[in-house]
């Protein structure tokens, strides 16, 4: 595949501003310089992700294999992922392109944003292997790639409208709208809403073990405080030049919602609430100056704002309010020196800033630089890229009672990537990958009142992996194409961040203690099939991960499983369409694990597991699209706790209602 900015040079001047227009449209749907990734990621898009029953980002990513989503419960609990063992903060999870972030505590929660926007999810172990990319791309250990909608065009098309509305279990109401507007032959703008009020209430079975193995409580109860009232705005704006292609965005979202803490001691109602109000204004441009160079850059400014309170009588009461600051930009190039070697370089410059309203607040700042240098090469049947990024970070904080901290650091992390087709006729490829990465302690980590540690050091992972993916068309009634892929891999984290109690009631420091080795295979496959007139798909993904606590082996869990580790994991995804009506059936697994460090029977966790369905409707109404969806979440309403103490949904629906003019 190629990409827009290499097809574009070579037409431009040979074709009409319509073809043109068209022909950028219809290529940027399909690829972004695919053709340079040395392993390919794991994907869901188009059809993939409308057949799956998932209100959120977080919910589809439950089907990629290697992952694991911490749930709280509901549709406003928090969401986060961690991606083969090696904790959320090693997650980089990027946004049309710039990555998201969130200086004060590492992780992002992706239960806030919705599917309904989204196009296609990519998920790279490592990095992606494009050296066409930021210096910040080369960061994590694992990262996730999301894309919002964009607009296609007909010749004669000039606007399109899209009106969605959901409704369903947990007093579920969430309105969306869609407008996409031609501008030019060149230009489109596309501008999206939504909105999302539910009550989070739902039905529960609580039931607990005294140690002798009789009943301590077993009850049913209604889950409390987890409602949401949502709003979410987003303006795009893309055009194509004639040797490139730019895009700029505005995105805000403002929220509040309960927080359903766990449930514990038979308190079933907690008092805790949560207000957030992101915004965000990105743009990106990418031009080609000659076949052999090329440059993108990219600048992003963020404001967060979110309030905490806990306003609860049996409790501390804590009402503070955060506030972040992030601006970044940051300009990647590529050489190609010949037909078979490319070099890369990029430069990325951040600045991030926080306030809070709480007393001793250290205010902290920092200031990070970060410089990449990559290569990469082709030759016969085998491809390799070699890169090396150079991270500085400067930070400075203080207040009236330790006056003014600095701290500083400067890494460089090396990554490796190959792949090798053995044989050329056959779409067969053996790939693999060594990078060393870190992640700097957050805000929190360091300055946290009377819990932050300035003299933490970052935690660093050591990542080798060697994979297969064989891909085959086939010619028979039934079978049309199959892809199968498997993966092994070793992880070591080392300096692991951890929170220990420091000897006063609700006073912890942060410590430099852990050392985690994960030995984890990665099996899947995805098979497209034809029935006479019905067509189907079949996604399957299996993960066994093995990851141990090797940090001081005087300690009673030395050796054990990590806690919510499971070993075995798997998921399914089927479809079946036929003129219009469509099938669609998925079953998540999670296999047994444990809740705190040490594996004991106390701490053991039942595997769970989900069946959803849902049935699709698409016919046309006159001259508009209409689409009807019926799900069924939990057919089998088991009672599962994804957090322990943090009880799930049991069986719930929705029901969808989408026009298209």
């Amino acid at each position: 595949m190629l990409s827009v900015a290499s097809i574009v040079p070579s037409f431009a001047s040979e074709i009409d501003a319509e073809m043109l227009d068209t022909l950028s449209l219809s290529e940027i749907t399909i690829t972004e310089s695919r053709h340079k990734e040395v392993i390919r990621s794991q994907r869901l898009d188009g059809k993939q992700l409308q057949s799956l029953n998932s209100q959120s980002v977080a919910d589809a990513l439950r089907y990629f294999s290697g992952i694991q989503v911490k749930d709280f419960g509901g549709i406003g609990g928090i969401k986060t992922i961690n991606i083969r063992s090696m904790g959320s903060q090693h997650v980089g999870v990027f946004y049309d392109g710039l990555q998201l972030g969130n200086a004060q505590n590492g992780q992002i929660d992706l239960g806030r944003y919705s599917l309904d926007n989204i196009e296609e999810i990519n998920l790279y172990n490592g990095q992606k292997s494009n050296i066409f990319q930021s210096a910040k791309d080369f960061g994590s250990s694992g990262t996730i790639y999301i894309r919002t909608r964009r607009p296609r065009w007909s010749h004669d098309e000039k606007f399109h409208l899209m009106g969605q509305f959901k409704t369903g279990s947990f007093g579920l109401i969430n309105p969306e709208v869609v407008w996409e507007q031609r501008l030019s032959q060149r230009v489109s703008l596309s501008a999206s809403a939504s909105y999302t009020n539910a009550n989070g209430e739902y039905e529960y079975r609580y039931r607990r073990l005294n140690l002798d193995g009789t009943v301590a409580y077993d009850t049913t109860a209604i889950r409390h405080n987890g409602d949401i009232e949502a709003f979410r705005a987003e303006v795009s704006t893309f055009g194509f030049l004639d040797k490139g292609q730019w895009c700029g965005k505005v995105y805000y979202y403002d929220s509040e919602r309960g927080i359903p803490g766990a449930i514990v001691n038979n308190v079933f109602k907690n008092g805790e609430r949560q207000w957030d109000r992101n915004f965000f204004a990105q743009g990106s441009f990418e031009y080609s100056f000659s076949p052999r160079y090329q440059m993108k850059g990219s600048a992003k400014w963020a404001w967060d704002y979110m309030r905490f309170l806990r306003d609860d009588p049996k409790e501390l009461y804590i009402d503070n309010s955060y506030y972040q600051q992030e601006a970044y930009m940051s300009v990647a190039n590529i050489f190609r020196m010949t037909s078979w070697w490319d070099l890369s370089a990029s430069f990325d410059a951040q600045w991030n800033m926080m306030n809070a309203n709480m007393r001793n607040f250290m205010f902290p700042t920092r200031w990070s630089q970060y410089v990449s240098v990559a290569t990469a090469m082709r030759y016969g049947s085998l491809s390799g890229q070699v890169s090396v990024l150079g991270t500085f970070i400067q930070d400075e904080a203080g207040n009236e009672r330790v006056g003014r901290v600095t701290n500083s650091r400067n890494e460089f992390t090396p990554a490796l990537f190959f792949s090798w087709q053995p044989i050329e006729i056959s779409d067969w490829h053996v790939n693999g990958f060594v990078k060393k990465s870190f992640r700097m302690p957050t805000f929190n980590d360091l300055y946290y009142t009377e819990v932050g540690n300035k003299d933490l050091e970052p935690e660093y992972t050591w990542q080798y992996s060697i994979g297969s993916r064989y891909q085959m068309q086939l010619g028979n009634n039934i079978f049309k194409s199959i892809v199968i892929n498997g993966d092994a891999y070793y992880n070591k984290v080392t300096n692991k961040i951890v929170a220990y109690p420091s000897g006063q009631q609700f006073r912890w420091t942060m410590l430099n203690l852990g050392l985690v080795e994960i030995y984890g295979i990665e099996v899947g496959t995805e098979s497209n099939m034809k029935f006479g007139p019905v067509d189907g798909t079949l996604r399957l993904n299996y993960t066994y991960q093995n990851a141990r606590d090797f940090t001081d082996p005087s300690d009673s869990y030395y050796g054990g499983q990590i806690p919510y580790i499971p070993l075995h994991s798997g998921s399914v995804a089927a479809r079946l369409s036929w003129q219009g009506l469509d099938l669609n059936y998925s079953f998540i697994y999670t296999g047994e694990r444990y809740n705190a460090q040490e594996n004991i029977p106390q701490n053991y966790e039942q595997p769970w597991y989900t069946h959803d369905a849902s049935l699709v409707w698409n016919f046309l109404w006159g001259k508009v699209n209409c689409r009807v969806v019926l799900e069924v979440n939990n057919i089998f309403n088991q009672d599962y706790e994804v957090i322990l103490n943090y009880p799930m949904p049991g069986r719930n629906y929705k029901l969808t209602l989408k026009v298209n003019i």
